[in-house]
């Protein structure tokens, strides 16, 4: 078990100055996209499969709301038939000793109290930096090399997934040069797969952009099967956070992010045959 960075290995120069930059401005963007996101969702808290949704169609499979249960109001939550008791946390919540139905607590939305128009403006604003920033960090990727040096993976690199993933396991977290085969599948998961889908599901549910491309209505089956991916999407992305910083504390968080703020990271002395 290896969980902290090496202490008598190399300083080398990681990570471009490009990299680093978009790393940060993905991260401020993705927190302000996640809560007024919520901010959004709470206008209609359901989620549905299909081209309709409305009270004559049965096809949502996540409802969140409130009702009354012996004379209090709790707050429910229906997922694929089952039905939750989910009273503080979704659908009612606590405001000081009084209970009020509202599908998230203040704190996980932008702004804090009920305004869908305040979340949809700040939600556009960080979606079109965070294209914006895709868009540099592809066109740089690209010049410095960094795109297919440490994060497409190759042949050797899957050949490699098994014996890195046993690595992971038994919290063997390597500090190397280059990244790993399991780095490189995340990393390339969220840039070319994870952060894609969200822009094309999300651009999916503008009635706008579907008399510009109405095709992407059949692609993604209609506004809100889009909806719903664009939600799961958001999901898997925030599992992804949660053990990219789970990870980046294990390895050594003064080494890791010295990384990200400054380029130099300190590797494994037998990196550089030391």
């Amino acid at each position: 078990m290896r969980l902290s960075a090496p202490r008598n290995g190399p300083l080398i120069y990681r990570q471009p100055l490009s990299t680093r930059v978009t790393h940060w401005a993905w991260a401020v963007c993705l927190f302000f996209l996640l809560l007024s996101g919520l901010q959004i969702f709470m206008a209609r808290p359901d989620l549905y499969i299909g081209r309709q949704s409305g009270f004559e169609f049965d096809n949502s499979f996540l409802s969140i709301g409130a009702a009354y249960v012996d004379g209090s109001m709790r707050g429910i939550t229906d997922l694929f038939g089952w039905r939750f008791d989910t009273t503080g946390w979704l659908g009612a919540i606590w405001s000081g000793d009084n209970i009020e139905a509202k599908t998230f607590p203040g704190w996980m939305t932008i702004p804090s109290y009920r305004d869908l128009a305040t979340g949809r403006i700040v939600h556009f604003f960080f979606a079109w930096i965070l294209v914006a920033t895709l868009l540099v960090w592809f066109g740089a990727s690209l010049l410095n090399r960094h795109m297919t040096r440490d994060i497409v993976p190759g042949a050797a690199d899957l050949r490699g997934l098994g014996s890195d993933l046993a690595d992971h396991a038994r919290l063997r977290l390597h500090h190397r040069r280059r990244y790993g085969p399991l780095q490189k599948l995340s990393y390339f998961g969220v840039l070319f797969v994870a952060l894609p889908l969200m822009i094309a599901t999300g651009l999916t549910m503008s009635p706008g952009f579907n008399a510009f491309a109405p095709w992407t209505l059949d692609l993604f089956g209609g506004r809100q099967t889009a909806r719903t991916i664009h939600f799961l999407t958001m999901l898997a992305l925030v599992l992804f956070f949660v053990v990219h910083i789970a990870m980046v504390v294990l390895a050594g968080p003064f080494n890791e992010l010295r990384s990200m703020i400054s380029g130099w990271m300190r590797i494994e002395p037998e990196e550089t045959g030391l």
